[in-house]
């Protein structure tokens, strides 16, 4: 039974992600989809009743939580033909203004994680597989303000490149996603209100449901990475020619 893992899941991208997954995904029969909010994950199941959802509510910024996905593994050993790293944190603020809690919580979501979840899942992806890891404008560049969120965004590009080359000879490719600004529950949990920031305010915000069936498109297809729009194409493109001293001046938040 070939099946897909997709954390992040309960709202915003995360479900996008799973609508273009059951469209473009026919041959997959079942879906578990990790998250904290075990009601929110129980009625995207009303929302497709054509495909077998399985609630699996996890806090994956617990060590426990991602020692219990080990388990659920190693007992059922499914067919993973797509894995969806999607859980993702971010915080608008200057550092030295947050608590370590918050910042630190970052860290173990958008990178200790996604590393451990893609570990544990590794064993049971077979040839032709994909690992599509979320990842954001902002890894191509610091971005003060933002100042770990990017950084963590950072070594999800680093980790899905690295990866996806250890992994070319068993034929499973690895996709780096990013997004620019949408408008989803990621945006007001980050502080980043409407008002809040000049430069999210000016950046042309992408849409949902389209980004999550064309980056679900470039990985199906083989591609390493994937930025949407010639807007973030054209920074993708600057943020390798300019040094990162000048374009932070543009970036900050």
């Amino acid at each position: 039974m070939k099946t897909a893992i997709l954390t992040g899941a309960s709202a915003g991208f995360g479900v996008e992600l799973l609508r273009a997954a059951i469209k473009l995904c026919p041959d997959i029969d079942t879906y578990w989809l990790i998250a904290r909010r075990e009601d929110r994950l129980k009625a995207l199941q009303a929302q497709f009743p054509e495909k077998k959802l399985r609630a699996v509510p996890l806090d994956l910024t617990d060590p426990a939580a991602l020692s219990r996905l080990k388990k659920i593994l190693n007992e059922e050993k499914p067919e993973i033909t797509l894995l969806m790293n999607n859980a993702g944190a971010g915080k608008l603020c200057d550092f030295a203004q947050s608590t370590a809690e918050s910042q630190l919580m970052q860290v173990d979501l958008n990178c200790r994680a996604l590393t451990a979840v893609t570990r544990h899942c590794l064993p049971y992806m077979q040839m032709g597989s994909l690992i599509l890891n979320v990842s954001s404008i902002a890894s191509f560049a610091p971005t003060p303000r933002m100042t770990v969120y990017c950084a963590t965004k950072s070594y999800v590009q680093a980790f899905s490149r690295a990866l996806r080359e250890e992994l070319t000879p068993q034929k499973i490719n690895v996709l780096a996603v990013c997004p620019g600004p949408m408008d989803t529950e990621f945006l007001g949990v980050a502080g980043i209100e409407r008002g809040g920031s000049p430069t999210f305010d000016t950046l042309p915000h992408q849409n949902p449901t389209k980004m999550a069936e064309k980056a679900l498109k470039a990985g199906l297809a083989g591609r390493s990475a994937y930025t949407m729009g010639p807007f973030y194409k054209f920074y993708r493109v600057l943020a390798h020619l300019l040094p990162k001293c000048i374009l932070m001046k543009f970036t900050r938040c």
